[in-house]
């Protein structure tokens, strides 16, 4: 027994020493990072709850305040010259954490600051649709948006029933009305991962000659990195039905992980879509610091921004990493609200005005921007 607790003490001592003795490679040091986002003055947050909305709601069959607890996580895209946030809703702050219905609302800007908001939800469970059963209770949550060279829109969201949480795919030609397609993992291997737990999908796009934010196919196919824990990737060939990439197990290979002494120790989820540039492309990515493990500069179970850069010709080859976050809870309104230890979750980064708009949820309560003021 004694010999027993003396190798457990060793391998903690040694951990805890592995842990101290990271050396990190300073951000400045990565030519390729986008790392120079700074929130504008006196704006932020863009969008709060607002306890006067109400919505007849087709699941629960009666007017709800839709967006009165909670407004947080948002897509952002481009129509018209428009910006539009497509941010998370929640309706009853009495709930506790997961047990309040969520919808997606809609706002749009002329100049990626100042918005107007559609007044009622774009994307909301129904009990008469195809995907009640996966969005019954929870509802649809944490977007993400892109759009294809014909203009057809393409949204990755979390489908939550209260029991398990799924990635869902919609279409739409407006950003107003969608169509569900339901699981992304359908098809794949017989449907083997369709009823697993995932969340959190970027596809990777690409700057085209009109300056357009689109979807880019790299040999023959479309990408896509997703994942909580991990991150993950899948291939497709017509943006709804996507093939993850399996190991030799026929498990799904884990391409990213969490890092033990790093601000993502706990767990590494897919932020907006990736963007190909001249260096490779780039994987926006939202990292949880461990309270154990982690990165003592960081309050434990906060959310950090990171970057990963991939190879261009092999989405799955990875290039660089950047050890520390180039964006962190720095406001009051990040530092509060659901998650007090703080939190940036980025789901949003689109191009304007020769600029690049990053849009975020603040504490799983409001959304908010930095700007990038460089061309793309």
């Amino acid at each position: 027994m004694k010999k027993t607790l003396t190798l457990v003490l060793f391998i903690c001592l040694a951990m805890t020493q592995s842990f101290a003795q990271v050396t990190k490679t300073p951000n400045e040091t990565k030519k390729w990072a986008w790392l120079d986002f700074e929130r504008p003055e006196g704006i932020n947050p863009l969008i709060a709850p607002n306890p006067n909305t109400t919505f007849y709601c087709p699941m629960q069959q009666n007017n709800v305040t839709w967006e009165a607890a909670d407004t947080f996580n948002p897509a952002a895209t481009i129509i018209n010259g428009k910006v539009v946030v497509l941010y998370r809703s929640e309706d009853d702050a009495k709930k506790g954490l997961g047990m309040r219905t969520s919808r997606i609302g809609y706002a749009s800007s002329e100049d990626g600051i100042h918005f107007q908001r559609h007044g009622a939800p774009v994307m909301f469970p129904s009990k008469f649709d195809d995907q009640a059963d996966d969005e019954q209770g929870g509802g649809c949550e944490d977007p993400r948006v892109c759009m294809t060279e014909d203009g057809t829109y393409v949204m990755m969201y979390t489908q939550w029933n209260r029991k398990c949480a799924r990635l869902g795919v919609a279409t739409s030609r407006d950003l107003v009305n969608w169509t569900k397609h339901g699981s992304p993992f359908h098809k794949a291997y017989g449907g083997k991962f369709e009823h697993m737990f995932s969340k959190s999908a970027s596809i990777v796009t690409k700057i085209d000659k009109q300056g357009r934010q689109v979807i880019a196919k790299i040999n023959g196919k479309y990408w896509m990195y997703w994942g909580e824990q991990y991150v993950n990737v899948a291939t497709s060939e017509d943006l709804i039905n996507w093939t993850p990439t399996v190991d030799a197990n026929g498990e799904i290979e884990k391409t990213i992980l969490p890092r033990p002494g790093y601000f993502d120790s706990m767990l590494t989820e897919c932020g907006p879509p990736a963007i190909m540039t001249k260096d490779g492309i780039i994987l926006f990515y939202n990292g949880k610091n461990d309270a154990l493990n982690g990165d003592k500069a960081y309050t434990a179970n906060t959310y950090c921004a990171g970057q990963i850069l991939f190879d261009k010709k092999n989405p799955r080859k990875v290039l660089d990493r950047l050890d520390d976050p180039f964006f962190k809870p720095e406001a009051a309104f990040e530092k509060s609200g659901q998650y007090p230890a703080g939190t940036v979750f980025i789901e949003g980064l689109v191009p304007h005005n020769n600029k690049w708009f990053l849009y975020y949820g603040c504490a799983d309560s409001f959304v908010a921007v930095a700007v990038r003021n460089k061309k793309f």
